[in-house]
């Protein structure tokens, strides 16, 4: 099974020509490779795996899927108040 987690896009920068950015977890902060959705703002909310952005999802999907995924038992409470 693979798992997306929403993260917010805190920095964006180019590293050897390909789009980056860090992505804020929940107070945790990730370098993530941004290529897939060149679009990406500061702001936005992402669904990160394994440290690509697969796609763009607005703030409200996002704190639905971190309330869930709290609720399933995938995620610990303090991650869901970011």
């Amino acid at each position: 099974m693979c798992l997306g987690i929403p993260g917010k896009i805190v920095e964006i920068f180019e590293k050897d020509s390909l789009l980056m950015g860090k992505v804020d977890f929940g107070g945790v902060i990730r370098e993530t490779c941004l290529a897939y959705v060149p679009e990406a703002k500061i702001g936005d909310y992402t669904i990160v795996h394994v440290g690509f952005a697969l796609n763009l999802i607005d703030e409200d999907e996002a704190k639905k899927t971190l309330a869930l995924m709290v609720e399933v038992g995938i995620l610990d409470e303090e991650y869901e108040q970011q």
